[in-house]
C-alpha cells in the first residue's frame, strides 16, 4: 500500500509552481494599472474640502512617503523574490503566526479594494450609459439604473477578470491600462494647452487664496483620505516570484509605476486647480465630492473633458480591479503553499499553470462583499488602514532583515539606511492611527476579520502551518537567523556512554551556525566533592564527541540537591527552546515519576532518546514514524526529520496500521491523509504506508524492530496517564531499536 514520494510530488491535482515569465514592462504596467484607479476622481473632492489647493502638496507628500515605502518593498522583494508581498516579508523576518495575521488581512484588503473598483466601474458605467442614452433621446434600461443592476454589473466585471486571469489573458489588462494612460495623459496635456492659450475662465489667484485654508491639519487630513490612491505599486511584490531577473526588474518596475502614477496625479491636479475650480466646482465638492473632478475638468475641457473623465474612471477601475484580484490570488496562493490557508488554494490550471482556485476564491469573496455590504465605504477604509499597516510592516522588516544580515543576498539596498525605512514606517503608522480615528468602524472591521482568522488558524491551520514552518527552518538555518532567534538545546549528560548519541541528536535539533547546544552535568550536593572529577570527565568526553561531530557546544556543571529540579531551573534560566534527555532504557517506577515532574515544569519542547549503548544517529538510515488515527502534524517532529535529511540520506517511513476488517475506502482515505502528512513534513524521499493487520500494536513493533530509529510522540501528562504510551513501552521492551519520543508544551 505504500510508495516512495518525492519533494513536490502531487496527489491532489496540479499544484502551482512559479515560472518567471513576467518582464519589466509587464510588471510595470501591472503596477500602474493597480495604482492609477478611480480613486483620484472619487477622493479628490474630499481632499479639496480638507486642504483646498493644498491638496497638491498632500499628494506630493503622499508620493514621497510611498517612495520611502517602495524602497523597503524593493529591498525585501529582491532579498526574498517570492510571491506574496508583505506576507512573505513577515514570514521570513518574524514568524509563522504574525505572517498568517499579515497575509490574512492583506488578502482581505486586496479583495475589498478589488470590490471597490468593481463598484466604481459599475457606477461610472451607468453614468456613461445614461449619458449616451440622453444623447440618443432614449431612456436607459430600467434594470441597469437600480442598485441590483449595478451590483450585477460589478459582479460580472469581477467574474470576467477572474476568468481572464485563469486563462492567462493578461493582454486584456495590458491594453486597458494602456488606454487609460493615454486618456489620462490627454487630460493633462489638454489642460496645459488651455492654460497656455488663456482659454480658462477660472480665477487662479482666487483659487490659490488662501493656499492652505485648513493649515497643517488640513494637509494631514487630505493625506489620510487620499493616500490609498498611491496603493498599487506593491502589487508587483505580490507576484515577485513570477518576475524575470527579479533583483533588477522588481525595483525598476515599482519605482517606475509609482513615478508615472504620481506624475499623472499631480499633473492633473495642477491643471484642474489652476483652470477648473470655480464656485460651481466648490459647491459640488461639498455636496457630491465624487463628482468634483469631473465637473472641474468639464470647466476647462467642456463636454469632451467630462466624457474623458468618465471613460478614464471606467478604464482605471477595471485596470485596478484586475491588479488587486491578481495580488489577492497570489497572497492566497503563497499562504496555501505554506499551509496557512487550505492547500486546495494552491491548485493550478492544467494548461496555463495559473493558481485557478486562488483566483476564483478571491473573486467569489469579492462578489460576496459586493452583494452583502450595502455600503463598501467602511470596508474600503479598512482596506486603506490595512495597506498602511502592511507598508509600515514592510519598512520595519526591511530594517530588521538588514540588521540581521539579509544584505549579503544582494539586490536593491535602500539608501540613507535606516532613515528611509524609519520615515516610511513612522509615516504610515501615523496615517494609520489617523485613519482609525477618523473611521473607527474601519478599525473594528480589521479587528473582526483578524478575530475570524485567529479562530480559523488555531482550529484548522496552526498544526500544519507550524510543522511546515519548522521544516523550512531546519532546511534553511538562515531563516532562523533572519527571525532573530538563536535556539538553545539543553542536553543533560550523566552517563559518558550515551554522550555520543545525545550529541548526534542535539546537532540535528539545533540549526547550524545559529543554533546552540548546552551540555549540563548536575552533581548531587550529597557527596559532591567525590563526584566532581567524574562529572568533569563526563563533560570532557561529551565535548570531545561534539567536536568530532562538528558541533561546538557550551558546557555547564552545577551542584544541587535536586537533579531533576536543577535541570528544570537551568532550562528556564537559559530560556531553552528544546530539552533533550537520554536513557538506555525507558524510566519506570520512581524514575518515571521524577521525569513526569520535570516535564510538567519545563516550558520548552521535549525530546527523549532511548538508545542502546554505542548507537549513533549517523548510522541510522531507516526511520519509522508510526501514525495513529488521521495523524496530526508536529512542529518538533518536522524539525527533527528535516534536520536529519539535511545531515544525510534517510528513508523515512510514515506507517499506519488499520484493523484487518478495514474497507478499501478506509484504506484509500488513510493513504491520502498519510501521504499529505508525510509530504508536508519531509522534503526528501519518503514512504507513506498503510497496512491492515489483526494485531495492530504487534505489527507496529514488528516494523520497528527492522528500523534504525523510531520517532514517536509523548503523551500529554495526566494523573492517570503515563508520559510514555503503551506502544513506546512495548517497542522499548521487545526491541533494541533506538527511539526518539517528542512532546510540546
Amino acid at each position: 500500500m505504500g510508495r516512495i514520494a518525492r519533494a513536490g510530488d502531487n496527489h491532489a491535482g496540479v499544484i502551482y509552481s512559479a515560472v518567471m515569465t513576467i518582464g519589466f514592462y509587464r510588471a510595470t504596467i501591472a503596477g500602474i494599472g493597480a495604482t492609477v484607479g478611480g480613486g483620484i476622481f472619487i477622493l479628490s473632492g474630499i481632499g479639496w474640502n480638507e486642504a483646498g489647493p493644498g491638496i497638491i502638496l498632500a499628494f506630493l507628500l503622499n508620493a514621497l512617503l510611498a517612495a520611502s515605502v517602495a524602497c523597503a518593498f524593493s529591498e525585501m522583494s529582491t532579498a526574498f523574490p517570492q510571491s506574496g508581498g508583505a506576507y512573505v516579508f513577515a514570514k521570513c523576518v518574524l514568524a509563522v503566526r504574525p505572517a498568517f495575521a499579515t497575509g490574512w488581512v492583506l488578502w482581505f484588503a486586496y479583495v475589498v479594494a478589488g470590490a471597490l473598483y468593481a463598484m466604481g466601474f459599475s457606477a461610472y458605467a451607468v453614468i456613461a450609459v445614461d449619458g449616451v442614452c440622453a444623447l440618443m433621446d432614449r431612456a436607459p434600461p430600467p434594470w441597469l439604473m437600480d442598485r441590483y443592476g449595478q451590483l450585477a454589473l460589478a459582479a460580472l466585471a469581477t467574474a470576467g477578470y477572474a476568468i481572464l486571469l485563469v486563462r492567462a489573458k493578461e493582454s486584456a489588462g495590458f491594453f486597458t491600462t494602456l488606454a487609460m494612460l493615454l486618456v489620462f495623459l490627454g487630460l493633462v496635456v489638454g489642460g496645459v494647452v488651455v492654460i497656455a492659450g488663456g482659454g480658462t475662465t477660472a480665477d487662479a489667484s482666487a483659487t490659490f487664496t488662501p493656499l492652505f485654508p485648513g493649515g497643517a491639519a488640513g494637509i494631514a487630513a487630505a493625506m489620510g483620505y487620499t493616500f490609498i490612491t498611491m496603493q498599487g505599486f506593491e502589487v508587483i511584490a505580490a507576484f515577485a516570484g513570477e518576475v524575470k531577473q527579479p533583483r533588477r526588474n522588481l525595483p525598476r518596475a515599482m519605482f517606475t509605476a509609482l513615478f508615472v502614477s504620481a506624475a499623472l496625479y499631480i499633473g492633473l491636479l495642477l491643471v484642474t486647480v489652476i483652470a477648473g475650480v470655480d464656485d460651481h466646482a466648490r459647491a459640488v465638492s461639498a455636496s457630491e465630492p465624487h463628482r468634483f473632478m469631473a465637473v472641474a475638468v468639464e470647466n476647462f475641457l467642456g463636454a469632451p473633458g467630462y466624457w474623458a473623465t468618465v471613460v478614464i474612471t471606467v478604464l482605471a477601475s477595471l485596470s485596478a480591479l484586475q491588479g488587486n484580484l491578481l495580488a489577492a490570488s497570489r497572497v492566497a496562493l503563497t499562504m496555501a503553499k505554506d499551509r496557512t490557508l487550505p492547500r486546495v488554494l494552491a491548485k493550478a490550471h492544467s494548461v496555463t499553470g495559473v493558481p485557478t482556485v486562488a483566483v476564483y476564491v478571491s473573486a467569489l469573496l469579492g462578489v460576496t462583499l459586493i452583494i452583502l455590504l450595502p455600503d463598501l465605504g467602511a470596508a474600503g477604509s479598512a482596506a486603506s488602514l490595512i495597506f498602511l499597516l502592511s507598508y509600515a510592516l514592510a519598512a520595519s522588516t526591511s530594517y530588521l532583515a538588514r540588521k540581521r544580515g539579509s544584505a549579503r543576498r544582494g539586490g536593491f539596498l535602500a539608501p540613507l539606511f535606516p532613515l528611509i525605512p524609519a520615515v516610511g514606517g513612522i509615516g504610515c503608522v501615523a496615517l494609520a492611527i489617523f485613519q482609525a480615528w477618523l473611521e473607527p468602524v474601519a478599525a473594528l472591521i480589521v479587528l473582526g476579520w483578524l478575530g475570524i482568522g485567529a479562530v480559523l488558524y488555531l482550529r484548522h491551520f496552526a498544526a500544519r502551518a507550524e510543522a511546515v514552518d519548522a521544516h523550512a527552518e531546519a532546511r534553511d538555518p538562515e531563516l532562523v537567523q533572519l527571525r532573530g532567534r538563536s535556539p538553545l538545546v539543553l542536553v543533560p549528560v550523566a552517563n559518558p556512554t550515551s554522550a555520543r548519541a545525545l550529541i548526534g541528536v542535539a546537532t540535528a535539533l539545533a540549526p547550524p551556525k545559529v543554533g546552540r547546544v548546552l551540555l549540563l552535568n548536575v552533581v548531587e550536593a550529597a557527596g559532591a566533592s567525590a563526584r566532581i572529577e567524574l562529572a568533569q570527565a563526563t563533560l570532557r568526553e561529551a565535548l570531545t564527541h561534539a567536536v568530532d561531530a562538528g558541533c561546538h557546544p557550551e558546557a555547564l556543571m552545577t551542584i544541587s540537591p535536586q537533579t531533576w529540579g536543577e535541570i528544570a531551573r537551568v532550562a528556564q534560566a537559559h530560556r531553552c527552546e528544546s530539552l533533550l534527555l537520554g536513557f538506555t532504557q525507558i524510566p519506570e517506577g520512581a524514575a518515571n515519576s521524577k521525569l513526569e515532574g520535570l516535564l510538567s515544569e519545563v516550558e520548552c519542547d521535549i525530546a527523549v532518546l532511548r538508545a542502546p549503548v554505542g548507537w549513533n544517529i549517523g548510522g541510522a538510515r531507516n526511520i519509522i514514524v508510526p501514525v495513529a488515527g488521521g495523524g496530526t502534524h508536529d512542529r518538533l517532529r518536522a524539525r527533527l526529520l528535516a534536520s536529519l535529511t539535511r545531515l544525510g540520506k534517510y528513508e523515512t517511513v510514515y506507517l499506519r496500521v488499520l484493523r484487518e476488517n478495514a474497507s478499501e475506502a478506509d484504506v484509500a482515505e488513510a493513504q491520502e491523509e498519510l501521504d499529505q502528512l508525510a509530504r508536508e513534513e519531509v522534503e526528501s524521499g519518503y514512504r507513506a504506508e498503510v497496512i491492515r493487520a489483526r494485531d495492530v500494536p504487534g505489527t507496529l513493533v514488528e516494523h520497528a524492530a527492522k528500523a534504525d530509529l523510531v520517532v514517536l510522540g509523548l503523551q500529554q501528562l495526566t494523573r492517570k496517564r503515563n508520559v510514555f504510551g503503551s506502544l513506546a513501552l512495548r517497542i522499548a521492551h521487545e526491541t533494541q531499536t533506538a527511539m526518539i519520543m517528542i512532546g510540546r508544551k
